[in-house]
């Protein structure tokens, strides 16, 4: 069986792994929401050996995505947990960073500010979120393929769309976030680092 697969993730692995060896050089253990395909838990944890990285996905997602961690049979990937906001469904213990890719635009808003609610749950003190994606500024798209893109999301459901940085920002700020950057990212997306405290 083949396994799951995202050309996207395959596109912007390489500069999102530049930021993050930036951002989480005194970072030691990452969770990520909503891992996909893989992809990108397998290209981190390859070229940033001194983190231990947990992957992790709705149930109906986990057999797929644990195939690829354990064909890469890396000492410092982590099989992937199941992880449902919705359901509130949390890991018990905590990280130093946390790590999300092309998820809010899939969330639904009220999704969106249940993660948002969550994260002191799983997050150290102190700690890092790093939120990778496409967004609009001030409710204006920053290009044509992004209206394209937001567009088909929501064709496909109507609580998907691509977000309002300012919209993400004040949630943050109410949740103990402060926005330290803002990186401009190839193909229209922005990777958005956070500190907590």
């Amino acid at each position: 069986m083949p396994l799951p697969y995202s050309q996207a993730c395959e596109n912007n692995k390489d500069p999102i792994l530049e930021r993050l060896q930036e951002l989480f050089v005194d970072t030691y253990s990452v969770l990520e929401i909503g891992s996909g395909s893989g992809q990108h838990a397998e290209h981190f944890a390859e070229n940033l050996t001194h983190l231990n990285w947990q992957p992790s996905e709705r149930a109906e997602h986990l057999s797929g995505l644990n195939r690829r961690i354990a064909q890469a049979s890396l000492p410092n990937l982590a099989p992937a947990i199941e992880l449902d906001i919705n359901r509130q469904h949390l890991p018990r213990q905590t990280y130093d960073a946390i790590f999300t890719a092309n998820t809010m635009h899939i969330m639904s808003w009220p999704t969106v500010e249940r993660m948002f609610a969550s994260l002191d749950k799983v997050l150290a003190e102190g700690g890092r979120l790093c939120i990778y994606g496409p967004f609009n500024y001030a409710g204006v798209y920053t290009s044509a393929s992004n209206e394209l893109f937001d567009q088909s999301l929501k064709g496909r459901h109507a609580s998907m769309g691509i977000r309002d940085i300012e919209q993400v920002q004040r949630l943050a700020q109410r949740h103990g976030f402060n926005c330290l950057q803002d990186f401009q990212m190839p193909a229209n997306n922005r990777l958005l680092h956070f500190y907590s405290g």
